[in-house]
C-alpha cells in the first residue's frame, strides 16, 4: 500500500505510515511520546536487545506505541525510520539494522553531527531507500514549538520530503532547510564553541571548589544565564556534546580559536594594556555587531531587553538583594572575559552569529547571543567590563582558571579521545550535581521566558 505524502494522524491506522525509531534515549523517547501524543497509531520503536523487557514495561499501554525487539524487526515493517543514537555509535548501528531496511522507506537521522551520519547511510543503506535527515535544535526538556528542527533532503523524492514534514508537524517546530555539510557548520559555529565556553566555565569553578551563586559574584543579571546555563549543559548526558565537539569537522577550529581569544585577551589584562585592549575588542564590536548598533541603521530589537528579566531565576542572592532595583552595580565589576572572548572569536573566524540565530538557533545559543549582544551594544557597559578586566582584581583568579579550562578544554577535544572528554566531563559535573534538579526547572523557565519576550523569525534555508 501507497503511503499518501499528505497523510496525517485523523487518518485510518491502515492508512497511516509506519514510523520506526531506533535507539531510545532521551530524544528517543521524546519523539516516540510527542508522535503518540499527536495520534500516529503505528510508532515501532527499539533499543538495545538487553533493554527489550524494560522497554515494553515502560511503554505498555502508551497508544500507538508497538516495542520490538531490535532494529531488524523495526527496519523491516517502518515506512520511516529514524535512527536516534550517538554520533559515535552511529556507523556501528546502521551497519548492523540498515540493510534491513524497507524497500522504499525512507531513513533519517537525529545526530547533531551529520558527517559521520551521511558517510554511513550512503556505505550501508540499500540503493532503493530515501534519506531526508533531521535534527532537532534543542534539549529533550524543552518544548519543541517554535524551535527550529532542520531538515536535510539528501536523497530523496520531493513528496518524501512533504511525508516527513507531516509526520512531524504536530511538533509545532518550524523547518530549517539545509544540506548535511551546512548543518555541521551552522551548528559547530553555534552550538560547539558556545558549549565549550559554559564547560569551561564550570570546569573553572570547580578548579576554584566554588559554587558561583554562594559568593554574591554570579548572581543576578548576565551572571544568571552564566550560571544556570553551565548547570543546564553539565547536567545533561556528556556524550551529546562529546560528538558535536569531537566528530564535526568544523567544530575543533571554532574551539580552538576561542582558546586563542581567551588567551591573547587574558594577557592583554594582565599586561595592563589599555589601548591593545580596547583596539581589540571594539573591532570584535564592529565587525559582529556593526550592523545592529550604527546609528541610523534599521535595527532589529534587542534579544535581552533588560537583565531585570533574568533576575527572577538566579539560583542565589546578590548581597545586595533589599535595597533598589540598580543595587546590582554594588557587586564587584565583571571582566566577562567569556563574552569578550566569544565576540572576538566570532569575529577572528567571520561567523555572524545573528545570521545563525535567524537560521537554526538553539535556545542556548540564543541566550548566549542574547548577554553577548546586551554587553557590546552598550558602549558604557563595555567599557565597564574593559575597565574591569584592566583594573579589577576580584574575578581575576577565576579569568585565570577560566584561561585554563579553555585551553584544557580545547586541547582534550584535539585529542579525539572520548574516554578523556568524559573524564574530564564528569568530574565537573559531580561538583555540581546537588544543583542539577533545581537549575533544569530554573533553565528551562528562564529559556521560556525569553522567547515569550521575542518573536521567532521566518523559516529560512541555506540551500
Amino acid at each position: 500500500m501507497t503511503i499518501r505524502p499528505d497523510a496525517t494522524p485523523d487518518l485510518p491506522a491502515e492508512e497511516q505510515p509506519a514510523i520506526g525509531l531506533i535507539g531510545m534515549g532521551a530524544m528517543g523517547n521524546m519523539y516516540a511520546r510527542a508522535l503518540s501524543n499527536a495520534g500516529w497509531k503505528r510508532i515501532y520503536i527499539c533499543d538495545l536487545p538487553a533493554k527489550y523487557e524494560a522497554l515494553k514495561a515502560k511503554y505498555e499501554g502508551v497508544p500507538g506505541i508497538h516495542v520490538l525487539e531490535n532494529g531488524h524487526l523495526v527496519s523491516r515493517v517502518s515506512d520511516f525510520i529514524m535512527y536516534s543514537v550517538e554520533a559515535e555509535y552511529i556507523d556501528r548501528v546502521v551497519a548492523e539494522y540498515g540493510p534491513s531496511t524497507k524497500v522504499g522507506a525512507i531513513v533519517s537521522g537525529q545526530t547533531s553531527v551529520k558527517a559521520p551520519e551521511k558517510a554511513a547511510f550512503e556505505k550501508y543503506l540499500p540503493a532503493d531507500v530515501e534519506i531526508v535527515s533531521c535534527h532537532s535544535l534543542h534539549g529533550p526538556t524543552v518544548s519543541p514549538v517554535g524551535q527550529p528542527l532542520v531538515l536535510i533532503k539528501h536523497r530523496a523524492r520531493d513528496e518524501s520530503l512533504t511525508l516527513v514534514e507531516n509526520i512531524l508537524k504536530p511538533f509545532g517546530s518550524r523547518y530549517v532547510y539545509l544540506s548535511y555539510e551546512d548543518h555541521d557548520i551552522v551548528t559547530a559555529n553555534t552550538q560547539a564553541v558556545t558549549h565549550a565556553a559554559f564547560l569551561s566555565m564550570g570546569t573553572a569553578w570547580h578548579s576554584s571548589l566554588s559554587y558561583p551563586w554562594e559568593h554574591g559574584l554570579y548572581v543576578g543579571g548576565i551572571e544568571t544565564v552564566k550560571v544556570n546555563i553551565m548547570l543546564r549543559i553539565y547536567s545533561n548526558k556528556w556524550h551529546v556534546y562529546a560528538g558535536l565537539a569531537i566528530l564535526n569537522p568544523y567544530a575543533r577550529v571554532q574551539i580552538d580559536q576561542f582558546a586563542r581569544s581567551t588567551t591573547e585577551i587574558f594577557k592583554l589584562m594582565l599586561s595592563s594594556d589599555a589601548a591593545g585592549l580596547r583596539s581589540r575588542i571594539f573591532e570584535a564590536r564592529r565587525i559582529v555587531f556593526g550592523d545592529y548598533i550604527e546609528t541610523g541603521s534599521a535595527q532589529r530589537p534587542p534579544i535581552l531587553l533588560s537583565e531585570d528579566l533574568l533576575d527572577r531565576f538566579s539560583l542565589g542572592k546578590k548581597p545586595s538583594d533589599g535595597l533598589s532595583p540598580s543595587s546590582r552595580h554594588a557587586a564587584p565589576p565583571n571582566s566577562h572575559l567569556s563574552l569578550l572572548a566569544m565576540v572576538d572569536c566570532w569575529a577572528r573566524l567571520g561567523i555572524k552569529p545573528f545570521e545563525h540565530l535567524d537560521l537554526a538557533a538553539t535556545p542556548i545559543f540564543r541566550l548566549w547571543i542574547g548577554v553577548a549582544e546586551y554587553l557590546f551594544r552598550s558602549e558604557a557597559r563595555l567599557e565597564s567590563a574593559l575597565h574591569a578586566a584592566l583594573y579589577e582584581t576580584t574575578h581575576r583568579s577565576d579569568d585565570l582558571e577560566f584561561v585554563v579550562a579553555a585551553r584544557g578544554w580545547s586541547q582534550c577535544i584535539s585529542f579525539g579521545n572520548f574516554e578523556l572528554y568524559k573524564e574530564r566531563f564528569l568530574r565537573t559535573a559531580e561538583f555540581f550535581e546537588s544543583r542539577f534538579e533545581e537549575a533544569t526547572k530554573v533553565g528551562s523557565a528562564m529559556i521560556q521566558a525569553l522567547m515569550d519576550s521575542s518573536a521567532v523569525p521566518e523559516t529560512k534555508s541555506a540551500q
